[in-house]
């Protein structure tokens, strides 16, 4: 009646994953093989995002006002500080 199920991985697959990993020196999050991709890549693509949006949102404002000004705008915008109408 009962069968015994084939595991999803052949058992040399993961022998040689768990060698992998117990032999390795680095840290435990840059182990895989997209890891490399996740904790740099993402992360400086956004940083350089965010760069590239203060920079344009300094040379497009008709008032020549600096980003720290723009930023304040917006700190006073999400806590109900300024104009009301």
């Amino acid at each position: 009646m009962s069968t015994i199920e084939e595991p999803f991985r052949p058992r040399e697959k993961l022998l040689e994953k768990q060698n992998m990993f117990q032999h390795s020196h680095k840290h435990t999050y840059l182990k895989g093989p997209y890891d490399m991709v996740t904790s740099v890549a993402i992360p400086l693509a956004l940083a350089g995002t965010a760069l590239f949006m203060i920079i344009i949102s300094c040379r497009c404002d008709p008032l020549g006002n600096s980003a720290f000004v723009q930023g304040r705008g917006i700190y006073n915008m999400s806590h109900g500080i300024g104009k009301k109408e």
